[in-house]
């Protein structure tokens, strides 16, 4: 775990931000709606646009948790499709990837 000290420290700031970003998200959304009926519509848009960043959020947070996990249980830097180490390069720029670049490719992510 040592080995990976730095990169949990960094998760645990992006867990931190994404967080944040979803607890703005969230309040954004609950802003009450327009008198305006067009208004409205702009608004409701606005919303939609919004979900798809709160789920995303939500998608990345699980990810990054996971990858917490993988540090505390030392599975952390290993491809879960194939066993092999993930590169220090991949791992820098995805710290919370699950797979070696060429798993990853032949998954299609």
């Amino acid at each position: 775990m040592k080995e990976y000290e730095e990169v949990r420290s960094s998760l645990i700031e992006m867990l931190e931000d994404l967080d944040d970003r979803l607890g703005k998200i969230a309040h954004d959304v609950k802003e009450p709606l327009d008198k305006d009926f067009e208004e409205q519509a702009t608004q409701a848009e606005n919303d939609e646009v919004l979900d798809g960043l709160g789920n995303a959020a939500r998608t990345e947070i699980e990810m990054v948790r996971e990858a917490i996990a993988r540090i505390d249980q030392g599975g952390y830097g290993s491809c879960q499709v194939c066993g092999q180490p993930i590169n220090k390069e991949r791992l820098k720029a995805v710290p919370y990837t699950t797979m070696c670049i060429k798993c990853a490719s032949q998954a299609g992510r």
